[in-house]
């Protein structure tokens, strides 16, 4: 399970949490599926990535319900004054600064920060000293069938490097690498990062999606700590997947130096708790078996949904109408009905009208594509799971 909730401050009020996104999950699409997609089906719904992405669609429904009838104020967001929005941070919305975000992740997030976990788990946790197979990086105009086809390259055993990016589990003791969903070897592959590394980019990119930072500033957006069950919390993995101490070392002042719009570098703490889930697979009984689930769950104060296959359950998997309300169907909907009220010119012309693609590469984002590619730079092997970005709003889908 993965929440993120937020902390007032305590002049504002006693300093109580609130949760106000949480999402459970496991699994993520296949990338011979991703072509079929069309903005419909999540690309991915382990439960960190379905809480953050239930985030962003918190932010847009508090400003919808903000901006319509009955005008309720968000709690957690301000409008900016128009001397304080410029060309390269132009959104109308910030988070309040009085607030702090927390993220609580009932296991260690897949990938590089649950390495020792994993070894720990082995019958043997001797590190393996063969070379991993990988897949080496490739150039930015390679399609993903050229990436998944092409031959893994051994890399030498007695190089210092570490691998660039590594399948799920495969190869646990070669640490600080990029790692793909999902962990079991015979499951069909993807070029879905890790939690471990999705959330370690959001240190940079803050917590809002592409979408989302067309309408709230970052500047304030970005996690204060990530919680974890003191069982999940090896500090040298946390250290190593996330600080400046570890794989993030390059992300220099002087990097961000060129990052325009509010992003900078904001590392979180790592805290542990001894309170666990109460339904975690450490509560199972000894004569019991934990049973992977397919199904997941999102819940914000404004909506729940349950998914199955990264759609709506009860809906099939390519019928337009099982698109949840964070896939990119619902959450370009949203971020257009909101443009369309506050009367934003630049978001109205790079919203309506054009297909997903364009809507990514507008100039507006031009500063948070930057921080991701210096950001995927630093970290060595990001591949883009691509495949998903033709369709517009307006087409029919069959």
């Amino acid at each position: 399970m993965g929440a993120l909730v937020r902390h007032c401050d305590s002049e504002r009020e006693d300093g109580n949490l609130a949760c106000v996104s949480l999402g459970t999950g496991m699994k993520c699409l296949p990338t011979n599926k991703i072509p079929e997609a069309n903005g419909n089906i999540l690309h991915d719904w382990h439960a960190e990535v379905l809480a953050l992405r239930a985030f962003n669609r918190f932010l847009l429904d508090e400003i919808i319900a903000s901006l319509t009838p009955p005008y309720i104020p968000s709690e957690y967001l301000l409008p900016r004054p128009l001397d304080d929005q410029t060309p390269t941070d132009p959104q109308p919305f910030k988070l309040d600064p009085t607030l702090q975000i927390h993220m609580y992740c009932s296991e260690a997030p897949c990938g590089d920060a649950s390495m020792e976990l994993v070894m720990s788990a082995q019958e043997d946790a001797t590190p393996w000293t063969s070379a991993p197979q990988t897949i080496p990086s490739p150039p930015e105009d390679a399609t993903q069938d050229s990436i998944l086809s092409s031959p893994a390259v051994e890399l030498s055993a007695s190089s210092s490097a570490p691998p660039t990016i590594l399948r799920g589990r495969s190869h646990f003791s070669h640490l600080g690498a990029i790692r793909l969903k999902p962990s079991r070897p015979d499951a069909p592959p993807t070029l879905s990062k890790s939690c471990t590394d999705k959330i370690t980019l959001t240190q940079c990119t803050s917590l809002l999606s592409s979408l989302a930072s067309l309408l709230v500033s970052p500047k304030n957006a970005y996690l204060t700590s990530l919680v974890l069950p003191q069982s999940q919390y090896v500090e040298t993995a946390c250290t190593r997947a996330f600080s400046p101490a570890g794989r993030m070392s390059g992300v220099t002042s002087k990097l961000q130096s060129t990052w325009i719009g509010g992003h900078a570098f904001i590392p979180f703490t790592v805290q542990p708790t001894t309170r666990e889930f109460a339904y975690s697979r450490r509560s199972v009984l000894p004569n019991e078996k934990a049973v992977p689930c397919n199904i997941s769950a999102v819940s914000t104060s404004r909506f729940q949904e349950s998914l199955i296959g990264g759609v709506l359950q009860g809906r099939k998997q390519m019928d337009p109408r099982g698109a949840s309300k964070i896939s990119r169907q619902g959450m370009w909907k949203a971020v257009l009905q909101v443009a369309g009220v506050v009367g934003v010119p630049v978001l109205k012309d790079v919203l309506e009208g054009k297909r997903y693609a364009d809507v990514k590469g507008a100039a507006v984002l031009e500063g948070r594509r930057r921080v991701k590619e210096d950001v995927r730079g630093v970290l060595k092997g990001w591949v883009r799971n691509t495949g998903d970005e033709g369709w517009g709003l307006h087409e029919k889908t069959e």
